[in-house]
């Protein structure tokens, strides 16, 4: 491994066996294992459930993470984007050697801090301080670190009236709001973040995220963020990478990658064939090419960006003067909009046969989401 890689994931894939678990006990397994094998119904299970004709051992397999392969640098901040079952937490599981992959090798530098979800690695019955100790033990830390380290913690938190009372008794946000404390503040090199802060409040979340920032750019740590919200996933992470039913569909850029997520595909980047209708339109639009300030063909774009949209049409007839209208549209209503019809700039005319306009957004201020392109013409 590289000296400035810290984690790099080899061919990662994890199998469960839906609905198998555990007995306890290998007598009773076995038992489990031989009426299977007869066909009759499970004799640990309490509720009967009716055995199906489709209920195959290959359809009781389910394969969290399929050939996952990437590599993480020190100080990077990367989210890990992607719906609800893509396998988001599978794979930060397996990052914090909570699980083991079913296949592949991970290779981790550096020691590991893991906020995967509420009250991760407290044990309810100890107290908040007990636990901040405790918590610090675990991640590796010497009881000298933990006690210089304590009171920051603790003012970060904002629980110090309830330090000494057992954690069971905190509300979810308490929970969290301790827990990332001694996660953040205990200095491991690589620091996991789960969908926990949404538990938290506004104020708590924004001293998180601003957090995060610090760890990682002053600090050089390396920091794994999971999260639903696209805009703190944007502001914070130079990286991301996104799953879709176990494998890797998009990697590098965050925004990039984010576009990719809410567009739903990979394919058309900046180039829209348009198909020809066999209706009466005296002008045809057949493509529609989309361009960054870098003049390269792109369909997702930058908030204060520049959108450079240039069309290819068929004229019916040649039009003297022609008024063209071109509008960025999202779901609440236009973003941009260029008219001759406002703004009093006309082309010359339209020939007959193929004909290319070329129109400029500048710094449009795009939000995470779906846009969709509109245009007319008229005489």
């Amino acid at each position: 491994m590289g000296s400035e890689t810290v984690i790099r994931a080899e061919n990662i894939s994890k199998l469960y066996r839906l609905g198998v678990i555990n007995s306890g006990t290998f007598a009773q397994d076995v038992k489990r294992w031989w009426y299977r094998k007869l066909g009759k119904q499970d004799p640990i299970v309490k509720v009967s459930i009716e055995k199906k004709e489709h209920n195959t051992n290959e359809s009781q397999n389910l394969w969290a993470l399929k050939d996952v392969n990437f590599e993480i640098k020190r100080g990077d901040t990367v989210g890990i984007v992607g719906r609800n079952g893509a396998g988001k937490s599978t794979l930060l599981k397996i990052i914090s050697r909570i699980t083991q992959p079913t296949t592949g090798e991970i290779r981790i530098k550096g020691r590991v801090g893991s906020l995967l979800e509420v009250g991760t690695g407290f044990h309810p019955e100890l107290t908040g301080r007990e636990n901040v100790f405790m918590n610090g033990t675990i991640l590796g830390m010497k009881k000298a670190e933990i006690i210089s380290k304590f009171d920051e913690i603790v003012e970060f938190s904002g629980v110090e009236k309830f330090i000494d009372t057992p954690v069971k008794r905190y509300s979810s946000g308490m929970y969290v709001r301790l827990a990332f404390s001694v996660a953040a503040h205990l200095e491991p090199e690589i620091l996991i973040i789960d969908e926990v802060l949404s538990v938290g409040d506004a104020e708590f979340q924004k001293k998180c995220l601003e957090k995060i920032k610090e760890v990682s750019k002053n600090d050089g740590r390396t920091v794994l963020f999971v999260s639903h919200n696209l805009g703190a996933i944007n502001s914070l992470c130079n990286n991301a990478i996104l799953l879709n039913s176990g494998t890797i569909e998009g990697i590098g850029d965050t925004e990039k990658v984010t576009g990719i997520y809410l567009s739903g595909s990979l394919s058309g980047v900046g180039e829209f064939i348009v198909a020809k209708n066999n209706s009466n339109e005296m002008v045809i639009i057949e493509k529609v090419t989309l361009r960054d300030s870098n003049g390269t063909a792109e369909n997702n774009f930058k908030f204060g960006g520049n959108i450079e949209v240039e069309v290819e049409l068929n004229s019916i007839n040649d039009f003297e003067k022609p008024y063209i209208w071109i509008a960025i549209k999202s779901a609440k209503g236009p973003v941009a909009n260029a008219s001759g019809l406002i703004d009093g700039y006309r082309t010359n005319s339209l020939t007959k046969g193929k004909n290319i306009i070329k129109c400029t957004f500048f710094t449009v201020p795009l939000l995470p989401g779906q846009y969709t392109l509109y245009m007319g013409i008229r005489d």
